[in-house]
């Protein structure tokens, strides 16, 4: 269940040997998708897509913000389960993508993993440790071996973006980086950030 004004900690895997991503042109898609459904009721903080599975930091927005998505003549009180319609905004922009994607390329069937996973992030720590468990992913998964060179994370952009948390997070942008370069050669910090965050 997806509270309002929480973080989560969300990923997917495609189904079983599947890649969520076949070409560069499906990366910009699933964004374009990603932005159309996600945007009205969540502000993303970090992200990361790899060619099987994908990692996002998101904050589910206040009920204020929420409301105009509501379905007509719904309100904030009328709405029975607010957490109900804000997993079904996921589960649509998944169902969306998976349509457009099985059309392209004439397969058929689920893309993703059965249920999305989620992870309420509890206090500042977690979060911390997650933005930076999503930007090494790349490397630990050997797409890449340089943050700098994966483009489809938002590791380059996360400090104009989210210049607030970073210095609630980090203090600076260059503590931002420096953490960042730190875990790249302590691996066995990583292996327990993962371990502690999925």
């Amino acid at each position: 269940m997806l509270q309002l004004e929480t973080y989560y900690h969300i990923f997917n895997h495609g189904n079983g040997d599947d890649n969520l991503f076949r070409e560069e042109k499906n990366y910009d898609f699933f964004l374009k998708k990603y932005h159309q459904h996600i945007d009205p009721i969540a502000d993303t903080v970090a992200w990361c897509l790899m060619k099987n599975h994908f990692h996002l930091l998101v904050k589910i927005k206040s009920g204020e913000e929420v409301a105009p998505t509501f379905p007509k003549f719904e309100t904030l009180e009328k709405l029975e389960n607010q957490s109900n319609f804000i997993s079904k905004r996921f589960a649509n922009f998944f169902s969306s993508y998976t349509q457009a994607f099985n059309k392209v390329y004439k397969r058929r069937g689920s893309l993703f993993l059965k249920n999305f996973r989620r992870k309420e992030m509890p206090d500042d720590g977690y979060l911390r440790n997650l933005i930076r468990y999503i930007h090494l992913n790349p490397i630990k998964h050997g797409f890449t071996n340089n943050l700098l060179e994966w483009e489809y994370s938002s590791y380059d952009t996360f400090t104009s973006n989210q210049s607030k948390l970073t210095t609630i997070l980090f203090g600076d942008e260059a503590n931002y980086r420096f953490v960042h370069q730190q875990s790249l050669h302590n691996f066995s910090e990583y292996e327990r950030l993962e371990n502690e965050l999925t």
